[in-house]
């Protein structure tokens, strides 16, 4: 789910798009587009990718297309990242102790 996530937001339009729906709460595509300076047809490609990766979802509103935001597959990705950068801060810190250790020893 991850990659999908990482690859989905890779494109600064989907961004966008994303920014768009949370702002707004749901959009058609039409209405998206009036946002964009891209096509309707371009949006709903998007649309496709960001629904693939479970980012967005669309409902049928009588003739219409109604997306909005899901949030799990960002709390899942935002939780890796979270792990990752927990991982980062204890290597650094374990520098910093050597590295304050040696500065020590050297006096």
């Amino acid at each position: 789910m991850v990659d999908s996530v990482l690859g989905a937001l890779a494109d600064p339009t989907r961004r966008r798009l994303l920014d768009l729906l949370a702002a707004r709460g749901e959009a058609t595509a039409t209405e998206l587009a009036g946002q964009l300076p891209v096509s309707r047809q371009a949006v709903v490609k998007h649309l496709t990718v960001l629904d693939a990766a479970g980012l967005v979802s669309g409902g049928r509103v009588g003739r219409e297309v109604r997306y909005s935001v899901r949030p799990d597959a960002l709390d899942a990705t935002a939780q890796w990242m979270a792990g990752l950068a927990a991982d980062w801060d204890r290597r650094l810190a374990h520098i910093k102790h050597v590295a304050e250790a040696a500065e020590r020893d050297a006096r």
